[in-house]
């Protein structure tokens, strides 16, 4: 890893608006309004109380904004945060780190105010960028571990792509596939990136603490949870695409083993963590069921979405901002309230496809409910934060 000597002295010191220091403030602030906002007005279309402008098929508009909208922007704070420390070189901050935030934005309000093609250019844009910046970063310093996270996040990039000329008919293929693709990238990404950082915030605040992980497990888990996507994506035969999904699902489940996540249970910034990831190999199992016939996809699928996606990005984005503001880490009530709400949302929301018809209008309900209102608390506790000065006065 390059060394962080190659930051200007100067980059040290605090210039600027704070908000845009450092990527992660204003893509969690937009990312935790997106899930506020973007949730509500799925449940206003849902219900039929409101249509969307754009005349946007509502169920591609929700599954899109959740992934390429929502995930996206959180993808990108961490990718800008973690990069300077990755690479000891200074990421998009000031200007430039506006301009990129306004590119994502206008993608938001394009999907529900612009017509299919001007939503398609300017959306698509983002990702590009974002995988350009990002790959020359890795590039330029010479950091080659974390080239295949570049690549991953040019695949992102290209399934956003790829959806938006399936949805004007350009490319011959159903919009969900490039949206379930870009599922299974996140996966893959979630695996890498989480594998990584999840045992190693959880050893910094937990003296005594260390993962027992196999050398090889790690990599023939991420490698066997690609393979097992692929098939499902591919729409290969149902036994070997089962077969492999439900390896991935008890290689993933090994490794979570492996991070002993029983000693830190009385840390709720640890334990969400651990707990959100083990959402993926219950999503993979789910995955698995569904290829064979024994559930709906639409649990697996949410058990990966809001399970696992959803938990993880609010623990992550509690943990990184409130090391990068200067502050303790140390989840409050608030916190602690919003990671239950996540929860509840989750096994609601995978519970629906297996409670009676009658009851399932109230579990979705519950589910958005849920989900709102931790992101909600979320945006009450940091939105200060994420505006103002770091507590020691250091930048970022």
């Amino acid at each position: 890893m390059t060394s962080s000597s190659t930051i200007p002295a100067d980059a040290c010191a605090p210039k600027g608006m704070p908000v845009l220091r450092l990527g992660f403030r204003p893509f969690y602030l937009g990312a935790s309004a997106t899930a506020v906002v973007w949730m509500a007005v799925w449940g206003a279309v849902l219900t039929g109380r409101v249509s969307l402008p754009s005349g946007f098929p509502p169920v591609l508009w929700h599954a899109h904004e959740m992934l390429f909208g929502f995930v996206a922007a959180v993808v990108a704070g961490f990718l800008l945060t973690a990069g300077k420390v990755w690479t000891g070189r200074a990421t998009a901050r000031g200007n430039s780190l506006a301009m990129l935030w306004l590119l994502w934005l206008a993608g938001r309000i394009a999907s529900i105010a612009a017509p299919p093609m001007v939503f398609a250019a300017v959306d698509s844009a983002f990702l590009l960028t974002m995988a350009l910046l990002f790959g020359v970063l890795i590039v330029r310093s010479g950091n080659l571990r974390n080239l295949p996270i570049a690549g991953i996040l040019v695949l992102l990039a290209a399934s956003n792509l790829a959806f938006h000329l399936a949805s004007v008919e350009v490319l011959p293929v159903s919009p969900m596939t490039p949206l379930r693709a870009g599922l299974a990238i996140i996966v893959v990404l979630t695996s890498t990136i989480g594998g990584r950082v999840i045992p190693a915030f959880t050893q910094s605040v937990s003296p005594g603490w260390k993962a027992h992980e196999p050398r090889w497990l790690s990599p023939v888990a991420i490698a066997m949870t690609a393979i097992g996507l692929v098939l499902w994506l591919g729409a290969a035969p149902a036994v070997p695409s089962a077969t492999a999904l439900a390896i991935a699902a008890i290689l993933q489940a090994t490794r979570l083993i492996h991070w002993r996540s029983a000693p830190i249970l009385w840390r709720p910034i640890l334990w969400i963590l651990h707990f959100s990831y083990g959402w993926m190999p219950i999503g993979l199992a789910l995955l698995a069921a569904a290829e064979v016939g024994w559930v709906s996809i639409s649990a697996g699928i949410h058990a990966l979405a809001v399970g696992c996606f959803g938990g993880l990005i609010l623990g992550m984005m509690t943990r990184t901002a409130r090391g990068h503001t200067g502050r303790s880490l140390h989840a409050s009530a608030v916190e602690v309230a919003s990671y239950v709400l996540v929860g509840v949302a989750a096994l609601a929301r995978v519970g629906v496809p297996f409670l009676p018809s009658q009851a399932q209008a109230a579990a979705l309900l519950l589910a958005g409910c849920a989900w709102t209102a931790a992101f909600a608390l979320y945006l009450a506790r940091f939105s200060t934060w994420l505006t103002t000065p770091r507590l020691d006065g250091r930048d970022g």
